[in-house]
């Protein structure tokens, strides 16, 4: 079964609504009488890694998007010919989510983690219920209010860590939650 066609029906349609079509919507993408058809489909497609399903059974994106080509390395250090050879194909979803039914998506606001890179409208994904160890940066409830920062616990205490001088250390009063553990960082520089 080749499967360029509907793989590339369900890519857009992700892509313009920002979320998988239903069994019957992938009919109806694809002209199929039943749904039954649709269900072979994405067994297929799960089989080769398009997509996952999550702990409730709903469809999720594992490497729907578009691979891009890895042609080489680059310094970072001083100027050296680029070298530039196709060396991969890479899935931005493979590489930024780390486990795709836990990962969610904030934007960044403020300024307390700018020394760590993480700038205002940057946007981090998050894996929850992922388990901080120290120096890990977490999105955590403390007392109320949610905020980003370096998890560090010392014997029975945690405080949140910024990374900006300009801001002081988070020592939770009454309630800490941790939200997750930040994974990946998107930054968009136009």
């Amino acid at each position: 079964m080749d499967l360029q066609k509907p793989l590339e029906k369900i890519r857009k349609f992700y892509h313009q609504r920002k979320r998988l079509p239903s069994y019957r919507e992938i009919a109806e993408l694809l002209n199929f009488k039943s749904v039954n058809a649709s269900w072979r489909v994405v067994k297929k497609l799960i089989e080769q890694g398009y997509l996952d399903k999550d702990s409730q059974g709903k469809l999720i994106p594992k490497k729907l998007t578009h691979e891009l080509k890895v042609l080489g390395t680059v310094a970072a250090g001083m100027p050296t010919l680029a070298n530039q050879e196709e060396m991969d194909t890479l899935s931005l979803d493979e590489y930024l989510l780390t486990n795709p039914s836990k990962n969610y998506m904030l934007r960044v606001i403020g300024q307390s983690m700018k020394d760590a890179g993480i700038s205002p409208n940057d946007l981090v994904i998050v894996e929850s219920e992922k388990e901080p160890l120290n120096g890990d940066i977490v999105v955590a409830e403390v007392d109320g209010d949610w905020t980003m920062k370096y998890f560090q616990k010392r014997k029975n205490e945690v405080v949140l860590i910024p990374a900006n001088k300009d801001y002081p250390n988070i020592y939770p009063k009454q309630n800490l939650r941790i939200g997750g553990v930040v994974v990946s960082l998107i930054k968009k520089y136009y």
